[in-house]
């Protein structure tokens, strides 16, 4: 059985040796993200070839997804690298403190800080682990009670609950990797902590000034994002579920809920969708999932995610081809348990405004009353595939293409499975024959089973499918 769901890991110190990359891929890996946080331009270029030289060692078309750092809304550093607070205690953010903190106050990262809160304002420093309510504002300095203590160290994050931070989502540093972004040839490129609809538009301006043709992928991270949802989706291509910062800024008990809507709204406006944060975390230290995870990273399956994304477990744990390959026994599992709906109400009243949309969509309904043994589209762009994955399919959908770039961008689409195709045909007829011959050869069909396969009528040009054919393999022999 091909997995349908697709597995992102992060790449970092514990997987940025080839032979271990080649592993990883081996066991299930379908896009690597790139964490932009961490790194020079230099080392992004790298290690974008390694990426590609493991990918091509293991013979597996692999995207690469550069996630943008964002503003950096964190403390600075402490004399001694950690402080202890205690409920009760007055603490002050001081915006204007160049040197190391102390035991009652520490420095910014975020400059705006004390302009973006008043009195009675609820920080949650440190992944929500401590919580200081602001007592007053004086010039630079944001002073706080502390509301729940603990263990305070050097550079971390700071959210305003309930959101309100008016840190712009672009900073000068993310403009910089965007052309960084574009050099590599990035498929995705992720924005961290967008506003609003403009900071997607924005990204895409910016990479496509570049001279690349990423991808824009928005982390839906901050309270402010949840009103204007749509509004993002539609500026975007992909959205990830970031669970960390948004269930600090929303609330933990919010968040399984947002992450339902997302990804039905996502699927529904034919966008991508990635779930994230924490799906395997302790197979950071650990050889084994919980069953709490198994739990987690199945039902985000059985919402219908694209995608599930590995950060710590693969950038810096202790097993990052086992937390891989738990990864994928869990989605197949989830796979088979989940009610394949590939025509819905949705697929029979909407309409239609291209004519490739309503062929990828004839296939979905033509292979929910046949049994078949795939869905095979012949594209240049990737479109007609992507159509297919907004729709549970419960057949593989091969992309053949000759392009590159659509090879390894179809890598986040759910269900799909990219297939290098060149061909040398002139006409519809032959180019299926051909078609049938390469899935034939890969030991992906054999003769007697029956496809639904898309073409277009201007064979090898994009945009151009208006063909679809049922066929069983072999038949074209017998005529």
């Amino acid at each position: 059985m091909l997995r349908r769901t697709k597995i992102v890991a992060t790449l970092g110190p514990a997987s940025s040796d080839q032979k271990v990359l080649e592993n990883m891929i081996r066991a299930g890996v379908d896009l690597v993200r790139m964490n932009f946080s961490h790194g020079s331009a230099q080392d992004h270029m790298k290690r974008a070839d390694t990426v590609r030289a493991a990918a091509a060692a293991v013979g597996r078309t692999v995207g690469i997804l550069a996630d943008l750092q964002g503003p950096k809304i964190r403390v600075r550093k402490f004399e001694n690298d950690k402080i202890v607070l205690n409920k009760g205690d007055a603490f002050i953010l001081d915006a204007a403190l160049d040197g190391l903190g102390n035991q009652e106050r520490v420095g910014l990262d975020y400059k705006e800080l004390p302009n973006d809160v008043d009195v009675g304002t609820v920080l949650l420093l440190n992944d929500g682990m401590l919580e200081f309510h602001v007592t007053g504002v004086k010039g630079s300095e944001v002073h706080c009670v502390v509301v729940r203590g603990g263990v305070l160290s050097n550079n971390k994050g700071i959210n305003r609950k309930g959101g309100g931070l008016t840190a712009p989502a672009l900073t000068d540093k993310d403009k910089e990797d965007i052309k960084t972004a574009a050099l590599i040839k990035a498929d995705y490129l992720a924005v961290s902590f967008p506003r609003c609809a403009d900071d997607m538009k924005m990204a895409r301006e910016l990479m496509h000034a570049a001279g690349g043709r990423s991808l824009v992928l928005a982390k839906i991270e901050r309270a402010e994002a949840i009103p204007v949802l749509a509004e993002i989706i539609d500026a975007s291509d992909a959205i990830m579920v970031a669970r960390g910062d948004l269930s600090v800024e929303v609330g933990d008990a919010a968040v399984p809920g947002l992450q339902k809507k997302m990804i039905k709204m996502a699927r529904a406006h034919n966008k991508l969708v990635i779930t994230a944060t924490q799906m395997m975390e302790s197979m950071i230290t650990a050889p084994i999932p919980t069953r709490a995870e198994v739990s987690d990273v199945a039902n985000a399956v059985l919402d219908g995610t694209d995608a599930v994304m590995l950060s710590a477990e693969t950038a810096v744990g202790d097993y990052p081809v086992e937390t891989i390959e738990a990864m994928a026994r869990i989605c197949l599992n989830a796979e088979r348990e989940d009610e394949h709906h590939m025509v819905d109400r949705r697929t029979v009243t909407q309409k239609f405004t291209r004519v490739d949309q309503s062929i990828a969509m004839s296939a979905l309904f033509a292979a929910s009353h046949f049994k078949v043994k795939a869905i095979v589209a012949l594209t240049q762009s990737g479109s007609t595939p992507l159509w297919m994955s907004r729709m549970s399919a419960g057949v593989p959908i091969f992309a053949l293409t000759p392009v590159q770039e659509t090879l390894t961008k179809v890598t986040l689409f759910s269900g799909v499975h990219p297939i290098v195709f060149h061909s040398t045909a002139k006409d519809q007829s032959t180019e299926l024959i051909f078609a049938e011959q390469a899935l034939k050869e890969k030991g992906l069909v054999q003769d007697g089973d029956l496809l639904v396969m898309t073409v277009g009528e201007a064979v090898g040009k994009a945009g151009h499918t208006n063909t679809m054919k049922i066929v069983r393999v072999g038949d074209h022999r017998k005529q």
